[in-house]
């Protein structure tokens, strides 16, 4: 690690153990903003496309003989089973195609082609749709009256759907958080800096050639005070586990691709490093800034990019 006065000054570290020690001692136990939860926006919106052909699809509720107004209905309005696929599959992938495996029992794979997307409906295609539905277990669910309205339904499937996205939001949370302290800090000096940035876009925007270790590589954060430039790779981890390890590696590695020539910084907390400390002080003793939310609150990146 690189010694700055930022440590004996603002923390009253005096040694490498000193500073490691404080690193660990003040970990955050979380990040977790009101953005974690449910971004009821996107579940409306999401519903909201759909609506109209979900209330016709209420049509079906509290009918006695399903199967004959299911076949009605879909000649009436074929639009509908566009929206199908959207109540019973929680892919968050909007899949409307499927080759379902129908039997293997008798030794040999059957498929059943599905396609939501057709607009001209066949007798042959209504009879599939049917199928569809009843097997999939919909058809039981409109029969029951277990629900009063597939609009509401869908708005629960939606927010379900969505919580699946909770794991990248907590990493945004983090990026969010570390950008609020750059772009405070940059407007202050009246540095630049870039999100999300490839060596393609660093080359463009300030003409500065970045190695890379791999093609695909972006970097969270580059900072540009017009002679100097620093790269930022930010992640927390809540919890334990193999990433860690790997992660603490990488951007060993990835300092050694720099060769000194930029100042790489990576910010990274969370428990999850209190039980795998040894991967992360090989990483703190080999790069030059390993650093903390806890640092960044005290002050660190003016020692760091001045």
């Amino acid at each position: 690690m690189k010694l700055l006065p930022f440590y004996k000054e603002k923390l009253g570290c005096e040694s490498e153990n000193d500073v490691f020690e404080y690193f660990i001692k003040n970990l955050k136990p979380s990040i977790l903003l009101w953005s974690y939860f449910v971004n009821w926006d996107k579940v409306f919106e999401n519903t909201r496309k759909i609506e109209i052909a979900l209330n016709n699809l209420n049509y079906l509720i509290g009918k006695d003989d399903f199967d004959k107004e299911f076949k009605f209905l879909i000649k009436q309005y074929p639009e509908v089973v566009k929206v199908v696929p959207a109540l019973v599959v929680r892919d968050g992938g909007n899949t409307d195609k499927f080759n379902i495996l129908v039997d293997y029992k008798n030794k040999k794979f059957v498929y059943e082609n599905y396609d939501f997307t057709k607009v001209n409906l066949s007798d042959e295609d209504v009879e599939k749709y049917l199928m569809f539905v009843k097997k999939t277990g919909l058809k039981d669910l409109i029969t029951s009256q277990k629900i009063k309205n597939l609009v509401d339904y869908m708005i629960g499937v939606e927010a379900g759907l969505d919580s699946n996205g909770r794991k990248n939001r907590s990493g945004h949370s983090m990026e969010d958080i570390v950008e609020f302290f750059i772009d405070d800090f940059c407007k202050s000096k009246g540095f630049k800096y870039l999100k999300e940035a490839t060596a393609e876009k660093i080359k463009q925007e300030w003409d500065f050639d970045v190695p890379f270790d791999k093609s695909s590589r972006r970097y969270d954060y580059v900072v540009s005070n017009g002679s100097e430039l620093f790269i930022f790779e930010t992640n927390f981890y809540g919890g334990g586990g193999s990433k860690l390890k790997s992660t603490a590696g990488e951007y060993r590695n990835l300092f050694d691709v720099f060769g000194g020539k930029y100042k790489f910084i990576w910010i990274t907390d969370g428990f999850g490093w209190k039980n795998l400390q040894r991967p992360l002080r090989e990483t703190f003793d080999h790069n030059d800034y390993l650093i903390s939310l806890d640092m960044i609150e005290n002050g660190i990146l003016g020692d760091i990019l001045r």
